[in-house]
């Protein structure tokens, strides 16, 4: 919704040269706002009950993925801008689609004639996490696995892992050029951690420590907690509160990360950290428990080369979805925050049995959390209302 009102003044203040293209999805996603800006493009007769239709409607909606991205592509070749809203599973219809643009934003770059033109933008929304209508066959992160397949000077990936954070990424991508932008944010109301000026330092560093929410102080860490996505980022400040009331004895660091593009070594990306600068944020030798949206191995792929890369453990996507609760998907997944206190558990070496009746708690709640989602087909309160404590 925030970020619906955002682009309702673009709208307001690009009459001519903006639209947004999407599947039927726009109110879906929570971009009602624009409609107080303009309508839905409809140029036959409306009747009575009709939601928001006019000729000059600057929202282009029809069920047909391919029709949208081909409007935008063309859309944006006239010299114009635009954003391609979409659930994340169906942006995959566009895969191929998304190819050609790939290759012909990166074959342009040679010709010198050629004019820079808008970044192509899809915001993918309605995400594999919260799914709480449609299930399983709404659930596939994938497609940023497979725009990381082209090339470094083409592709920007961004999951903003809150409200603020998603304003300033937007800002970001719109104002850009000769890009293909990927933004993943879900729709649902969430937490709001930063504020808009962290935020938009955050972003401008594309990942960071998050000192409040870190208990190493500035010291060696004894376990970093790195997260990327929004529900990820929700079960990993979950977890460090977790491990600071069971195990306080722990240096905890929190590490979040909003451009994918930064774990890469700058060989292989213009936005990738220095070996140096990346082992100072996430050591050189100790566990890394990495919370991440999509299939697990996407990070591994980005950080094989790190020197602490065989501590790296990465929870994501295993499969494992249906129409259920938040956090029973989670659970599905082991995502969830007791899993990611028991994975701490398991790989700090100190730890060890010392820590035994702490991961037993951690099993025993996720019983709980489970049953409880059975009994009364929503998640148990604890989880439900957990607010940043601190």
């Amino acid at each position: 919704r925030v970020l619906g009102t955002y682009l309702r003044d673009i709208v307001k203040m690009n009459p001519n040269n903006f639209r947004i293209m999407g599947p039927d999805e726009t109110a879906s996603n929570r971009l009602g706002a624009v409609f107080e800006a303009t309508n839905r493009t409809w140029d036959a007769q409306t009747i009575p009950g009709d939601d928001h239709l006019a000729p000059d409607g600057r929202v282009m909606e029809v069920l047909s993925e391919h029709m949208c991205e081909g409007w935008l592509e063309g859309y944006l070749l006239t010299g114009r801008h635009g954003l391609f809203d979409c659930y994340e599973a169906f942006i995959h219809i566009v895969d191929s689609m998304f190819n050609q643009h790939a290759k012909w934003l990166k074959t342009t770059r040679t010709i010198p004639w050629r004019r820079p033109i808008a970044s192509l933008n899809y915001l993918l929304s309605s995400h594999v996490w919260r799914q709480d209508h449609n299930g399983f066959s709404h659930q596939d992160p994938g497609f940023i696995d497979h725009v990381m397949n082209k090339k470094a000077e083409v592709i920007r990936i961004y999951l903003a892992p809150d409200a603020n954070c998603l304003l300033s990424v937007a800002d970001h991508c719109l104002r850009s050029r000769n890009y293909v932008n990927v933004i993943v944010a879900g729709k649902q109301p969430a937490l709001n951690y930063l504020s808009m000026d962290d935020a938009v330092a955050h972003c401008t560093r594309g990942l960071g420590i998050w000192e409040w929410a870190s208990t190493d102080e500035g010291k060696d860490p004894d376990v970093v907690l790195a997260c990327a996505g929004d529900v990820p980022t929700l079960e990993t400040l979950a977890a460090a509160d977790l491990v600071r009331r069971h195990l306080p004895q722990l240096a905890v660091r929190v590490v979040n990360v909003v451009d994918l593009m930064r774990l890469q070594p700058p060989t292989e990306h213009p936005h990738g950290l220095k070996d140096a600068e990346f082992d100072e944020i996430f050591t050189a030798d100790k566990p890394v428990i990495f919370a991440y949206h999509g299939y697990p191995w996407l990070i591994h792929r980005l950080t094989y080369r790190r020197t602490n890369h065989p501590n790296i453990h990465v929870r994501g996507y295993r499969e494992e979805g249906t129409t259920t609760t938040p956090f029973d998907m989670v659970m599905l997944n082991d995502l969830d925050r007791y899993h990611l206190v028991m994975d701490v558990i398991d790989r700090v070496p100190s730890l060890g049995a010392k820590a035994a009746a702490a991961r037993q708690e951690m099993a025993d709640q996720r019983l709980r959390s489970r049953q409880y989602t059975r009994d009364h087909g929503r998640d148990i309160p604890e989880v439900s209302d957990w607010t940043w404590p601190y």
